[in-house]
């Protein structure tokens, strides 16, 4: 188990490398150069130098396996800097998958690489325009030793830099059914696949893979055939703790920036921040942010002790966090005024990507209704 006083140590190095190497400035500059991979791959590789792209690997596999309480650190340092990385996708979500359902040929083949960031793992899950998981109309039919594959995946993430994909096609039954949908790691030189990037609002890649009759062999199934969807759920639920982790990093960063704003700004011959109604509305989103962040934790901790128990914590923080950072970003630029709506802030960036993170994975309603399904209403 990481100590607290690694912790501490990994917060604060993650801080000073992404402070220096990967600022907002860096998220401009990705942007206006069109960038199509939507990240630095440099400060990439050297994320995956320093141990983070390893962060749930195994030392037998060259990670660091610090857990999701380490990883959801480095998501949170992120959110404050905005830094675009496929570590969500693939040393989060990619390692788990890999890690808890691969086959040992799958997970010599990938896990070392994805720990050293040499190869980047996408997942291919939604078919709708909203996220749904247990929707699986793409088709997997049986075919000699192994599988077909045809059908299409949309906004999915890191599509243009992703070496694999883990897919989930409908094995058997229709395609809502929850039982019939299996997992598949596919490597992206297979032939059949073709990929249509699309840079998202937050300047970030995702896109639409499209599988044309590719054909699998047997051992490219992820865990169990036809059992694909609890697995499923459970590396979702990674991505989805670490996404609220980013949320409430960027939460907190609009506070702290916004704070600094009303102690600077005049008006009247005083500073704004001394006007008891931009006061009452700082206290109110500090507050919120500190909620957030206990329900974040509890969720981190809930995937590294017990993550087929996760499910309902971490809809939980994905839900809060969405609201809290979606206000947190709209305060902010209420509270900087007209200069908030200008691109030469940094702060607009802020409400842009936590609008995408919010419905990546699931939104505040899709996680409201599955916490109270969960809970038996």
């Amino acid at each position: 188990m990481t100590s607290k006083e690694e912790m501490e140590m990994l917060r604060a190095s993650a801080s000073g490398f992404l402070g220096e190497k990967a600022p907002i400035s860096q998220l401009r500059r990705l942007r206006d150069d069109k960038i199509a991979e939507g990240f630095d791959r440099e400060t990439w590789t050297e994320m995956g130098a320093m141990g983070w792209a390893g962060v749930l690997v195994e030392e037998a596999h060259g990670g660091v396996a610090m857990g999701h309480g380490a990883a959801g650190i480095l998501m949170e340092e992120m959110g404050r800097t905005l830094t675009a990385s496929p570590f969500l996708s693939s040393a989060i979500m990619g390692a788990v998958a890999l890690s808890k359902y691969g086959n040992a040929s799958q997970q010599e083949g990938w896990l070392p690489a994805i720990a050293r960031a040499q190869k980047i793992i996408a997942l291919a899950v939604d078919e709708q325009r909203h996220h749904n998981p247990a929707h699986v109309k793409l088709q997997a039919v049986r075919a000699g030793n192994g599988f077909k594959l045809s059908g299409e995946k949309c906004f999915v993430a890191d599509c243009a830099a992703a070496d694999g994909f883990i897919v989930s096609a409908r094995t058997r039954g229709e395609e809502q059914d929850p039982d019939g949908i299996t997992l598949f790691l596919v490597s992206r030189d297979t032939q059949g696949i073709s990929v249509e990037n699309q840079n998202m609002i937050d300047s970030r890649n995702a896109g639409k893979v499209v599988f044309d009759d590719v054909a699998l062999e047997g051992d490219a199934v992820l865990g169990a055939v036809d059992k694909g969807l609890a697995p499923l759920n459970i590396i979702l639920d990674a991505g989805r703790a670490g996404l609220a982790a980013e949320m409430s990093g960027a939460a907190q960063e609009c506070l702290d920036r916004t704070l600094s704003y009303l102690k600077e700004r005049k008006q009247f011959g005083q500073t704004i921040g001394s006007f008891q109604a931009l006061q009452h509305r700082a206290a109110h989103l500090y507050s919120e942010i500190e909620i957030g962040k206990s329900i974040v934790a509890r969720a981190l901790q809930m995937m590294d002790s017990a993550p087929e128990m996760a499910a309902l914590m971490v809809s939980a923080a994905k839900a809060k966090l969405g609201q809290v950072a979606l206000l947190a970003a709209q305060e902010s630029i209420q509270m900087h005024g007209g200069i908030g709506m200008t691109d030469e802030f940094d702060i607009g960036f802020f409400i842009k990507r936590v609008r995408v993170a919010d419905a990546l994975y699931g939104s505040q309603q899709f996680h409201t209704n599955r916490y109270a399904e969960l809970r038996g209403f």
